[in-house]
């Protein structure tokens, strides 16, 4: 014999239940999708990197109407210095490790007044922008077999290249992929 609970606690036939179903698992279902299609929550649709092979160039979007003039700090003992070590992943593609000193990755004051060494880093592939960057570490997927330039450039919050007595403190490396 089979019987058929009814949920005698809870009253199905309130809307209220089902409203609230479809929002957590619309929500969820939402986030993964827009995860796996390269969506992400910066203002940036990354897309076209995925489907183009990094074709991405955030050169002309707007960042709140912030200056990117270069920001340019005197030479010294507490001027920032910056480099840069790839390192071939074991799974797949290429980890950037970010070497600074006096310079703090400062991702909360993003589009803000500028700080003498605070900001977040532009990282490049063959000349292109592929992301921005608040931490010392970053992944790389996607590269084809083919010799690549990876540029590392420090930004001050207002997205101008950092500067040490007017020149930019970038760094780059070219690798030669199988």
């Amino acid at each position: 014999m089979c019987t058929l609970h009814t949920g005698e606690g809870l009253n199905m036939r309130n809307p209220i239940y089902f409203l609230f179903i479809g929002l957590v698992f619309g929500t969820g279902i939402g986030f993964i999708w827009a995860g796996a299609a390269g969506i992400t929550f910066d203002g940036h649709d990354h897309t076209a990197q995925i489907a183009d092979g990094l074709e991405m160039d955030h050169s002309t979007m707007d960042h709140g109407g912030t200056d990117h003039s270069p920001v340019n700090i005197p030479a010294g003992a507490d001027a920032p210095t910056l480099a840069m070590v790839l390192h071939k992943d074991m799974m797949s593609g290429l980890n950037l490790e970010i070497v600074t000193t006096n310079f703090t990755f400062s991702p909360e004051t993003v589009n803000q007044a500028n700080t003498t060494g605070a900001g977040h880093a532009h990282v490049y592939v063959n000349g292109k922008k592929l992301s921005r960057i608040y931490g010392n570490w970053f992944h790389i997927a996607g590269l084809p077999a083919g010799k690549h330039e990876v540029m590392v450039e420090l930004n001050a919050n207002s997205h101008g290249v950092i500067q040490v007595d007017g020149t930019p403190l970038q760094v780059s490396q070219t690798i030669t992929l199988p």
